[in-house]
């Protein structure tokens, strides 16, 4: 490639706030549950790193970019099969990262990804990184790059909450900031939080003796049947050990087992079942085919809440 800018670039990161920042200086874009990736074109040719550096070309071949010599910051997301309005499918887009070509180009036909670009870092000879946002997204829409999707964007601190309710939360972006690589001074994210009743199915021990690493979460269907939602290891340290002693009690003496995963052992995979009786409130940020994902803290114990009353319908608000 013969770009201003090549691979490997270091993204510009967000941190984290409880509230969005508001004032003249920032504007508002959509969180998207994908994967950070620079696109990199030059003529024809493509390159897609991810955040960590790594190349992604190879498991998007669906994704087009129209030919021209720009670099791009973006998402790379599955719409919901709900469609677009609706959360996206991150548990699709994982299962993109696969080994076996032929596994790849089937899901390239049947859950195609697309491209979301929101910051353009070079066009042409000239790199943008110096340029404050407010250039540098007015340059981006001036490409008008067919087949890419632009994220929105807002000045309405109010209009952009409805992205906390509807999406996976918002990004602001001070308009008068240089992209800032692999710092997190330019971009501010407030995710969306939701909360849920959950029967506490069982637990993993934690890597102390004597401890509890994580709670086992489980919701029931409109049958009746019990369903393993994901876990909760967002519990206070003060809390692991006494809470060991709580759950023995409720022991059945069988194990669980957790989807099999290339990232842990079967060690790590199993945990010990408990009677279906102890219901948990609980916080979370992600959540994706009927599986909670990121961010889940314990909040409290519902003594006052039946555990068959915990169902997956939480799930859909």
């Amino acid at each position: 490639m013969t770009l201003s800018l090549e691979p490997p670039i270091e993204p510009q990161l967000a941190r984290g706030r409880a509230e969005l920042p508001t004032g003249e200086d920032w504007v508002y874009e959509p969180k998207y549950d994908g994967f950070r990736a620079l696109a990199f074109v030059d003529g024809d040719a493509l390159a897609l790193q991810s955040r960590a550096g790594r190349p992604l070309e190879r498991y998007f071949p669906e994704l087009r970019f129209p030919p021209g010599r720009y670099v791009l910051d973006g998402e790379i997301v599955i719409d919901s099969e709900a469609g677009a309005d609706e959360p996206e499918d991150f548990d699709a887009l994982a299962q993109r990262i696969h080994p076996a070509a032929s596994r790849i180009e089937r899901l390239a036909r049947e859950t195609p990804a697309r491209y979301i670009a929101f910051d353009l870092l070079a066009d042409g000879d000239e790199t943008l990184l110096e340029l404050p946002f407010a250039q540098r997204r007015r340059r981006l829409e001036a490409l008008a790059l067919d087949g890419v999707a632009l994220a929105p964007s807002t000045a309405d601190a109010e209009a952009a909450t409805r992205w906390l309710r509807d999406a996976e939360g918002v990004v602001a972006k001070s308009l008068t900031a240089a992209y800032a690589a692999g710092r997190r001074t330019a971009m501010v994210k407030v995710k969306r939080t939701r909360t849920l009743d959950a029967v506490v199915a069982g637990y993993r021990p934690g890597k102390e003796p004597g401890t509890v690493g994580s709670l086992i979460l489980a919701l029931y269907d409109q049958a009746g049947e019990l369903h393993v939602v994901g876990h909760c290891s967002g519990i206070r340290p003060a809390d692991k050990r006494g809470l060991r002693e709580r759950l023995s009690a409720y022991e059945t003496g069988a194990r669980g087992h957790g989807e099999a995963s290339r990232w842990k052992s079967e060690k790590e995979l199993q945990w010990i079942e408990l009677r279906p009786e102890l219901v948990v409130e609980v916080s979370f940020e992600q959540q994706s085919a009927g599986r909670i994902r990121h961010g889940t803290k314990l909040l409290r114990w519902r003594e006052d809440r039946p555990a068959g009353g915990c169902s997956l319908s939480q799930l859909d608000r």
